[in-house]
């Protein structure tokens, strides 16, 4: 159906040509900024900043993007999967004050930008593939844990003594006993509220989003009870009087002891940001009608001048939003012109509506923000990933621990290096590393060799017969190497009718990520409405559970092997390591 909208209708485009799509643009946009307004809010507030960050950063970002392109129809501000990365890191550039933290954060986000800026410009966004899909659901599901524990203190009306956690999760029994009965009461209700209206199909709730409901309901309440100004939003009558906070980049260079933070803040932003981002273009491609394709790059680019602008303008970073951009194009957006009019309506409400703003109680943004967290750790994931196999659990787990126990970026390399292990153990299981002696030199040899394999062009031969062209992959096809398998279905000769893929004998992995890819590229194909992608040879592959996108192994290599000297995986068992099942 999307096919054939796309089809059937112009491709609307960025830039000037495309403000004759405005009537569609405008009305998303106002049903976006109906969204934003309260998200920006909660985000602001969830990462310790003034709320009116939240809004300068959906504002700048709103203004800029049009004019710099990359995507279409997504929609982007601050981010919920950020919040819990800023606060850190506000907290430990601060030493604990989240006043003095604030500005030294700025500079990093402007760094940050910068840095995107650069990648960018050496087309670095591709390398994002380089990343386990599983280890960034797993990631996405602690940040939806960590939004969900960071809120509980605005949800009670009491702040807790810790920070992390896992300590945070201990400490909550007794700050229970502490609860402001009000504050709790309101942000209860709303918490009911958003998640039943959030179940509810109905089609009102795509004009009126729940989230404006609740915020709605929320003032109404807030005022029914009498709720203490101290539990809600406060932006002052004139918010520009005493100028806007900047970047204190005297304060990170003139303290060395800050150096090492503020180079883990950089790296931790620019990589969640950027990993994040791309995913969420990707998927907002998906479900375009229009199946126009977002520039990595570009947006990389749009998304590095924005931070950089928000951060000396007192806002956060900006990336896109999933939530948003979704309600964009259920709200008939077209172009990233709809961005801009959100970023107009934003700027009507902070000066015109800023009475009514100031009414709304944090257990509400609190509420919503839970919600929001929730959708990314719900049950569901768990069991979504568990279904495609065992070891997905098992490094969405890990992932998910680690990053609970540590940080963000500490989340994604041990996540990322138990993917990389586990796949070495499955390349082991399924004689994909075969060696002629069993001796401890060509065990080191054979080994090596077959890591290095996981790393390569699993792309070993190529013709064109008859206006087919034929790839024959030879090597595991894996997300360390998918990217390369990307850059080959990119440069297929333009007399190329249709294209095939062959898996060869030498394949012995093909992991979740790779396939997943694979039915994307052949979706991408079939969109395109030129050619078609067919991949021949997944049959002879064992499925790992009966999942469409689960990992695959080969056949054991063992019979290769007859007559040459055993397999690695017999060697390594002879000299001692026990490669036990992991099913």
């Amino acid at each position: 159906m999307k096919t054939e909208l796309a089809g059937a209708l112009e491709k609307p485009r960025n830039g000037l040509a495309g403000l004759k799509h405005w009537r569609h643009d405008l009305l998303a946009g106002l049903l976006v900024s109906l969204i934003s307004l309260p998200f920006s809010l909660g985000i602001a507030v969830a990462s310790g900043a003034p709320p009116i960050a939240g809004l300068l950063s959906a504002i700048i970002a709103g203004l800029i993007l049009p004019f710099l392109g990359g995507s279409y129809v997504t929609v982007s501000g601050p981010a919920a999967g950020l919040a819990p990365a800023l606060l850190v890191a506000m907290t430990v550039l601060g030493r604990g004050n989240l006043a003095v933290g604030y500005p030294l954060l700025l500079g990093a986000i402007c760094l940050t930008g910068a840095v995107q800026v650069v990648l960018s410009k050496m087309k670095a966004a591709r390398f994002c593939t380089f990343f386990p899909s599983v280890v960034v659901e797993g990631m996405l599901a602690s940040i939806g844990l960590m939004i969900i524990a960071k809120q509980l203190p605005h949800l009670i009306g009491h702040e807790f003594k810790f920070h992390e956690f896992f300590s945070m999760l201990a400490e909550t029994p007794s700050q229970l006993r502490q609860t402001e009965p009000k504050v709790f009461l309101l942000g209860m209700v709303c918490l009911a509220l958003v998640f039943l209206l959030g179940a509810l199909k109905a089609r009102w709730l795509k004009v009126v989003p729940p989230q404006v409901l609740v915020v709605v309901i929320g003032i109404i309440l807030a005022r029914l009870l009498h709720l203490d100004s101290r539990f809600l939003i406060h932006i002052p009558d004139d918010p520009f009087k005493h100028g806007i906070v900047l970047p204190n980049f005297q304060g990170l260079l003139a303290d060395r002891t800050l150096w090492l933070a503020v180079v883990t803040t950089v790296v931790t932003l620019t990589l969640i940001d950027g990993v994040e981002s791309l995913a969420t273009i990707a998927a907002i491609d998906r479900i375009d009608p229009f199946r126009r394709k977002s520039d990595p790059d570009r947006t990389l680019f749009a998304m590095g001048v924005s931070n950089i602008c928000s951060s000396m303008a007192g806002g956060l970073t900006i990336i896109p939003g999933g939530v948003k951009s979704t309600a964009c194009i259920q709200g008939g957006g077209r172009t990233q012109w709809a961005n801009f009019y959100n970023a107009c309506f934003l700027l009507i409400f902070l000066f015109a509506g800023r009475g009514l703003i100031n009414l709304i109680p944090f257990s509400t943004l609190a509420a919503i923000l839970i919600f929001t967290g929730y959708k990314l750790c719900r049950p569901s994931v768990w069991r979504h990933t568990a279904a495609i196999g065992s070891e997905q659990l098992l490094i969405f787990g890990t992932t998910v621990i680690a990053t609970l126990a540590t940080d963000l970026l500490w989340g994604i390399i041990i996540g990322t290096s138990a993917k990389m292990l586990m796949t070495i153990v499955f390349e082991l299981r399924a004689g994909g590393l075969p060696i002629r002696a069993a001796t401890p030199l060509g065990v080191a040899v054979g080994t090596l060799g077959g890591i290095a394999d996981l790393f390569r062009n699993p792309v070993v031969d190529r013709e064109l017969i008859d206006g087919g062209y034929h790839l024959y992959l030879g090597r595991p096809l894996v997300c360390f190497n998918t990217l390369q398998l990307s850059k080959e279905l990119e440069n297929i000769p333009s007399e190329a009718e249709n294209v095939y893929l062959h898996i060869e004998d030498g394949v012995s992995i093909i992991d979740h990520t790779s396939c997943d890819n694979l039915t994307y590229f052949t979706e991408e194909f079939e969109s395109q409405g030129k050619r078609k992608l067919e991949v021949l040879g997944m049959d002879r592959m064992r499925m790992r559970s009966d999942h469409p996108s689960c990992m695959r192994l080969g056949v054991p290599a063992l019979a290769v092997a007859s007559g040459e000297g055993p397999c690695l995986l017999e060697a390594v068992e002879d000299l001692g390591v026990q490669m036990g099942e992991i099913d």
